[in-house]
């Protein structure tokens, strides 16, 4: 199955290292905003027989287009993919609580006649939610913990001395959508579990600064016609990038080698 990768980050990196385990998966363009020489050698080294493009060319027609670029690679590269009919993987989930987005996305694939596999990143769970939602879901509340450090540089800083907590405070309490437009580096878990659910604007996010944490903890709690939910993942970072958790690349990686399986689960 050869596939086209966007992004060649920490996670693209770590995405082309975990497909070297699986023969079947041929990545065969690369594409990134920048091509330079350290990029090509990383490329040649983990994907000897790809091409880094700028963009995907008019000519190619992969079977599996993955972004794993931020969400500006939602409208660059994933849109127009659809539009041509390649099935897209995407992982900047939070992309989609720009007003529009995933309707623009939704018509891109309808033109296309084609499928948009939303990953589900860092969080669990999403199966178990995406199911209770079809016999109606009441409530759905997600968590999440930082070490209050982790929240320099966000609106946060602008209610709390960060530095010198000495217990947990809740920085922001809202819609996933209202998580996602204040805290955009928080919003692809909000809006993961939001689009599994009851949606961005029904579901409540509650972000807190944690002295006691050291990782990022993320939390779910859900009711409805099928019973309480409650879910808590306590995920270690990406060793390329602490900011990231290692999770995401595997669930990449998951979506991408289920398509060559005769198993999906």
């Amino acid at each position: 199955m050869e596939i086209a990768l966007v992004g060649c980050g920490a996670i693209g990196r770590s995405v082309l290292t975990l497909l070297q385990q699986h023969p079947h998966v041929h990545p065969k363009w690369v594409v990134v905003s920048r091509i330079t020489p350290q990029l090509l050698e990383a490329v040649a080294d983990l994907a000897p027989s790809a091409q880094l493009v700028h963009a995907l060319p008019d000519d190619a027609h992969p079977a599996l287009l993955v972004e794993c670029a931020g969400h500006s690679a939602i409208a660059q590269h994933v849109r127009p993919a659809l539009e041509r009919g390649i099935a897209c993987v995407v992982a900047s989930v939070g992309a989609l609580s720009t007003p529009g987005m995933a309707q623009a996305l939704e018509a891109a694939a309808a033109t296309g006649n084609t499928q948009i596999q939303l990953v589900s990143g860092a969080i669990g769970g999403v199966d178990a939610l995406s199911a209770a939602q079809l016999g109606g879901l009441d409530q759905v509340i997600y968590s999440g913990r930082k070490p209050p450090l982790a929240w320099v540089g966000t609106p946060a800083e602008a209610g709390c001395e960060l530095a010198s907590l000495r217990e947990a405070v809740c920085i922001f309490e809202g819609t996933a959508r209202e998580a996602a437009l204040r805290y955009p580096k928080n919003a692809n878990v909000a809006a993961t579990v939001a689009l599994a659910g009851l949606g961005l604007d029904h579901t409540t996010v509650r972000l807190f600064a944690d002295p006691a944490v050291d990782t990022n903890v993320h939390h779910i709690q859900a009711k409805g016609a099928f019973g309480c939910m409650e879910l808590t993942l306590q995920g270690r970072p990406l060793a390329a990038n602490p900011k990231t958790s290692a999770l995401t690349v595997y669930s990449i990686v998951r979506a991408i080698v289920q398509r060559t399986g005769r198993w999906v689960m």
